[in-house]
């Protein structure tokens, strides 16, 4: 395979149409001649940070949404008692319209976590990164797109699953943090979190076919990104018809000191076409979609992403009944992705490709048991099967030749989780859900073989002698208790038993090889990484505590405090490589504390700690000077090794404060973060330091009827700064020598510097 670059920009153009040109003709023939047009509700404020925690609803049977003339856009149907209103809060939910407005500054989902209590993001491509809460990242966190898991399918896990959505495609995103129940999933150590695209929309019986579109595009100075999003809408009271979707392209982003950062351009577009149907108490859903990304850049990579195709089809059902509620999800899941080098910031020839399949459902029951009773009961069932090959490059002087090297020979991982769950209000003070759940992993791969035996032959060999089988057998159980002892304030205490497996890469990546090793891993620190059979699931035992005040109406201030701890036995990180290969390449590996270094996924026993404090005043409320908002969200997080020395990617203390003003259809906000120096840092990684840093963010915006106008400034003082997770710079750094160049050890990936932003967006 030849490799791309930016010269190739025509012809990737040309073929990115080919999911974009149909998608969007699909949207236009949604709107028939005799549908009535409707103006979608107009954006009444801009998002604030500030985390909802779910409150308890009433039980109710399923209704048309509230009837409103034909000139209104369909309305998102509710249901009751819905599977993620759990009675204590043991969750955070950003607001509805956050994905829309980070969309205005970042196509990257994964930063929207950033704005959840203990957020954060490992940086990794411009749409790729990976989400991390309370020090737990990648995946020790289960995220689900419609219900869907994604698992990796790259070995530096490129694809990410919220990489497959647009922030703008984004209806709601919850996480359900370290303690949370036991029914909203299995086989994760840190938080879940549940991403839902294009809700059904209804209208009332009288009003007929109703058509919504909202159309946005948008441009960004820094990298020249520019884009466009799409939302078109058709329905009638019992039928609702929804594509969402967007594109975007970027080129390499500037750093506050007018240093260009290379390897950060991409390019990509997210589909989604989706069809539901209500019927007496019951909700059918069913959609496909696909993904399309011809390239991105990878600075903390040796390698970039060259072709990324997902294509998948989920459907989901609800039904309310006498007795309960009942719900069902099936999907299936593919993605095929390429690495490769895109010049002239990279230049080589060395094709990675990966296939993936992932199909999966999932079963819940919701009985309520009497007044005071509720029981839920569940099963899921995950199945997994990758391919990772690296084929031949001719002319590589027997280096990565002649035969293809195979990585992962038909990998599967496969899991079937079952759950009961019980729900109990002791009293109006009271409540309590404690939970018990059961998962199985099997996990296996075949043979491999190296690019020849001479280099790899003995690897290969000695793995392939190997039983490669494994079943690992998971006990959870999650206890959380609320109290609120008046309208103003609320406390909570939880306590959880989770397990996650290893994933493909952690047990089966084999080789020693220098070159190869280097190419494992998603850390973006630029070290060499080989799996280990022997790896045991983490099991990770946390407790938390929250304590809540706000005025009775939860309208003018509130404050949450959140304490917890984890004690994570088996714990896989990583121990210094000790084999005579990897000696070879590197004779003080076991010892060195600068440079790269080679290193193997093992066990070790670990605690995390923190607390989040979340805060929100209303400072002014009046029709003449409108509202004024002051908000806050500080975290802090310590990982350790119990026989010493630092996790890796930890957080260092950061804040967010606020001041949001509402009046009329104009909205403001201006927004201070902070984040501290990160001195704590893993010695086995070699990881580097990055000093604290402060960055000022303004937003403003209007609405008229049926068009707003968004801008922003983001890093308004245009500061220089180093992302303190966003790993090694392995591009604009480089010590030559005799072999050629290669990366040099030392410096931090430099965070972008002053953008102009802005978005048009027209609703019809």
């Amino acid at each position: 395979m030849s490799k791309p670059s930016i010269s190739l920009r025509p012809s990737i153009l040309i073929a990115s149409t080919v999911l974009l040109a149909p998608a969007l003709l699909g949207a236009s023939t949604l709107l028939p001649p005799f549908a009535s047009t409707a103006f979608a509700k107009p954006r009444d404020q801009l998002p604030t940070v500030t985390v909802t925690p779910a409150q308890p609803r009433k039980r109710k049977p399923r209704a048309a949404a509230v009837p409103t003339p034909a000139a209104v856009a369909p309305t998102r149907a509710a249901t009751s008692p819905r599977a993620d209103d759990h009675a204590v809060p043991a969750s955070a939910t950003l607001p509805p319209d956050a994905g829309f407005s980070r969309a205005l500054s970042s196509s990257d989902s994964a930063s929207l976590v950033t704005d959840l209590p203990g957020g954060a993001a490992w940086g990794a491509g411009g749409v790729s990164s990976l989400p991390v809460i309370n020090g737990f990242g990648a995946d020790r966190l289960q995220v689900a797109i419609n219900s869907m898991l994604i698992s990796p399918a790259c070995p530096n896990e490129m694809n990410p699953p919220l990489s497959f959505v647009n922030p703008a495609m984004i209806a709601k995103m919850r996480a359900y943090l370290g303690v949370g129940p036991v029914s909203v999933g299995g086989d994760y150590i840190g938080s879940r979190i549940d991403v839902t695209t294009a809700p059904p929309a209804f209208t009332p019986a009288q009003a007929g076919w109703v058509a919504s579109t909202q159309l946005s595009s948008f441009f960004r100075s820094n990298g020249n990104a520019y884009g466009v999003d799409a939302t078109a809408t058709l329905a009638n009271h019992d039928t609702s018809v929804t594509y969402t979707g967007g594109w975007v392209r970027s080129g390499n982003y500037k750093a506050g000191d007018g240093t260009t950062v290379k390897s950060t351009l991409y390019e990509t577009q997210n589909h989604a076409i989706s069809i539901s149907k209500q019927t007496f108490g019951n909700l059918f859903t069913f959609q496909i979609g696909g993904q399309f990304i011809p390239y991105q850049g990878y600075v903390n990579q040796y390698m970039d992403m060259v072709y990324n195709r997902g294509l998948y089809a989920n459907g989901r059902y609800e039904g309310v009944f006498d007795w309960g509620k009942f719900e069902a999800s099936a999907f299936v899941h593919q993605i095929r992705h390429t690495m490769g080098f895109i010049a002239p910031d990279k230049i080589g020839d060395m094709p990675m490709d990966t296939k993936s399949l992932d199909i999966g459902y999932a079963l819940k029951a919701t009985v309520a048991l009497s007044g005071h009773d509720v029981l839920r009961v569940g099963n899921e069932l995950a199945l997994n099967r990758l391919d990772d090959w690296w084929n031949p490059v001719a002319g590589s002087m027997m280096m990565m030749s002649p035969n293809t090297f195979i990585n992962i020979n038909g990998g599967t991982r496969d899991r079937v989780g079952t759950f009961v769950e019980w729900e109990r209000h002791w009293d109006r003070q009271w409540t309590s859900i404690v939970g018990l759940r059961n998962d199985v992993v099997w996990m296996n791969t075949g043979n491999v073989q190296g690019y020849n035996a001479m280099s790899y032959g003995a690897d290969a060999a000695a793995f392939n002698a190997l039983d490669r089988a494994r079943t690992d057998v998971h006990v959870d159980s999650s206890a959380l208790l609320r109290y609120e002892p008046n309208d103003m304030s609320q406390y909570e205490f939880g306590f959880a038993r989770k397990t996650r497996s290893p994933n493909l890469y952690e047990r089966y990546a084999w080789s020693t090889n220098a070159m190869a090793m280097k190419m494992i891993g998603w850390f973006g620190d630029g070290n060499g990484y080989v799996g280990n059979l022997d790896l045991r699931p983490e099991k990770a035992h946390t407790v938390s505590f929250t304590a809540g005040w706000h005025d009775p109406a939860q309208r003018v201030w509130g404050v949450k405090l959140t304490p917890y701890a984890s004690y994570v036995h088996d714990y896989i990180d990583v121990d210094r490589c000790s084999t005579a290969s990897c000696l070879a390449s590197n004779p003080a590996n076991l010892t060195a504390n600068t440079g790269f270094v080679y290193l193997q996924f093992a066990n070790h026993d670990a605690t995390l700690y923190g607390i989040n404090v979340e805060g929100r005043l209303t400072v002014w409320d009046n029709p003449i000077h409108g509202q004024g908002q002051v908000r806050g969200l500080i975290g802090y997080v310590r990982g350790q090794r119990t026989d010493g020395g630092d996790l890796y990617h930890m957080m260092p203390i950061n804040a967010k404060l606020a001041l949001d003003h509402l009046l009329g259809g104009w909205t403001n906000s201006i927004e201070l973060q902070l984040v501290g120096s990160k001195d704590q840092v893993s010695q086995v990684h070699n990881e580097l330091t990055t000093p604290a840093y402060a960055l000022l963010n303004l937003r403003t915006g209007y609405q008229w009827q049926h068009v707003r106008l968004d801008l922003g400034i983001d890093n308004l003082f245009n500061q220089n700064y180093y992302l303190p997770l966003g790993g090694a710079d392995l591009v604009d750094y480089k010590v030559v020598s005799m072999m050629g160049s290669s990366a040099a050890y030392g410096y931090s990936v430099k965070g972008p510097g002053r953008s102009f932003n802005a978005r048009l967006s027209v609703n019809f």
